[in-house]
């Protein structure tokens, strides 16, 4: 395929979806992503949640997409962070996700993260998701965030 091929199918793809998505609501992404989580359990440094792998959610292959669970690593991630005390998460300056298996529509899992470390401006988590029936591992990330930090200066602007 030739880099004008290549081109001509990013933009049409772009030019396709952008009347119906410039009409989108602010903050749409975050809902477009949670919507059906529960939570199982939350405790200091831990959270436990399970959702059913929606439609909206699949890639062509009929399977959870990459980014969807990348960005469940980055949602549910930085969500843990609050269990330790900390008073905001910050931004992220590294996520590292490794896609083990597939998990499929209507298909249960969970995903479970963890505080490695929360210190004064860095943050540490690792988030695993799983299938719920099977308990087997079909994606591992790990996440860590830059924490906002307090001060006289960072207030005053």
């Amino acid at each position: 395929m030739d880099l004008d091929m290549v081109k001509q199918i990013l933009e049409s793809a772009s030019r396709e979806e952008e009347s119906s998505l410039d009409g989108l609501p602010h903050k749409f992404f975050d809902p477009f992503i949670m919507q059906g989580i529960h939570v199982d359990l939350i405790e200091p440094g831990r959270i436990l949640c399970s959702m059913k792998v929606p439609r909206r959610l699949l890639n062509t292959g009929n399977f959870m997409h990459g980014g969807a669970t990348a960005s469940l690593v980055d949602l549910i991630g930085s969500a843990v962070i609050f269990t330790v005390g900390a008073p905001k998460t910050g931004v992220s300056l590294e996520i590292n996700v490794s896609y083990l298996d597939a998990a499929f529509l209507d298909e249960e899992i969970e995903i479970e993260a963890k505080v490695l470390r929360v210190g004064k401006a860095i943050g540490v988590v690792t988030v695993e998701l799983r299938k719920k029936e099977s308990g087997k591992i079909f994606a591992q990330g790990r996440h860590t965030k830059y924490l906002a930090i307090s001060n006289k200066l960072s207030s005053k602007l």
